[in-house]
């Protein structure tokens, strides 16, 4: 898509005679126009090993409309004079953040053959840099017009009205891949929030618990062992187990009970056995 980067023959991108923007084509409607500094890269992806394309302009204007993306750089040059591709050639869009820097648009485009890309790619890289603001903005609307879209072709194809994704691949002929779609029906505004209609009855809040309400008994619960036990008598036995654990065993202080009684009995055995020997 070099010079004026177009999505097919019939669809150049036609400047403004006054230089500000672009002359829409038929049931177009112009939905986001980005501040002026924004700027654009075409190139082939990294992983790409043959002969690399590359083509940018470091300012100009992004307009997305209802069919389409078109760029119009400040100063055009020999080698880009505008851009524009279909909403639907576009793919796997995000939005980069970083922590220094503005917002980058980035997304992988399907070239339509013919538009000034070599043929040799398949798909090219784009990537908008948005110095002043509204990359978020203008993914959301992208996304937004994108899934109608989509749900139009989606609905045209199960009436028969078209075949086809919606993917210009520039078959020629001046075939129009959204042909069997009335853009005019396309809905293109947010859907309105859901709102309770007044009058409508209100949903009853959750019956909260009595105090008076009577407790009703837990049900039981397994040990390890395998014993079921009532949670209750669980509660009461939970009592004296922390006791148990809770007491430190001391050393005995003193002789047991009845040691020194053991200790002179066996001493005089002890002897009255020597005198026997003896």
């Amino acid at each position: 898509m070099l010079k004026r980067l177009r999505s097919r023959a019939t669809s150049w991108v036609m400047l403004s005679t006054d230089g500000q923007g672009f002359i829409p084509l038929t049931q177009e409607r112009i939905l986001y126009t980005s501040p002026p500094r924004t700027t654009l890269v075409l190139q082939t992806p990294n992983t790409y090993p043959g002969k690399t394309f590359s083509v940018n302009s470091n300012a100009g204007c992004v307009y997305l409309t209802n069919q389409r993306i078109v760029y119009v750089p400040a100063s055009p040059t020999a080698s880009l004079q505008s851009f524009q591709a279909p909403i639907l050639n576009l793919h796997d869009s995000h939005v980069s953040a970083p922590f220094f820097g503005p917002n980058v648009w980035t997304a992988v485009l399907q070239p339509v053959p013919g538009g000034g890309i070599p043929p040799t790619h398949a798909v090219v890289e784009i990537k908008m840099t948005f110095k002043e603001g509204g990359a978020f903005d203008f993914h959301s609307n992208f996304e937004r017009i994108k899934e109608r879209l989509q749900q139009a072709v989606e609905t045209a194809r199960e009436n028969g009205h078209m075949d086809g994704d919606g993917t210009d691949r520039g078959t020629g002929g001046g075939h129009d891949p959204l042909a069997g779609i009335s853009m005019a029906a396309v809905h293109l505004d947010e859907l309105p929030a859901y709102e309770e209609a007044a009058g409508a009855p209100s949903v009853p809040a959750a019956i909260s618990t009595s105090p008076m309400s009577p407790t009703l008994p837990s049900a039981p619960t397994m040990r390890d062992s395998g014993i079921v036990v009532s949670s209750d008598d669980e509660r009461n036995a939970k009592p004296s187990e922390e006791r148990l654990h809770s007491e430190t065993v001391r050393p005995p202080t003193g002789p047991p009970p009845g040691y020194e009684e053991v200790q002179r009995d066996s001493v005089a055995h002890e002897l009255e056995q020597r005198l026997r020997r003896a």
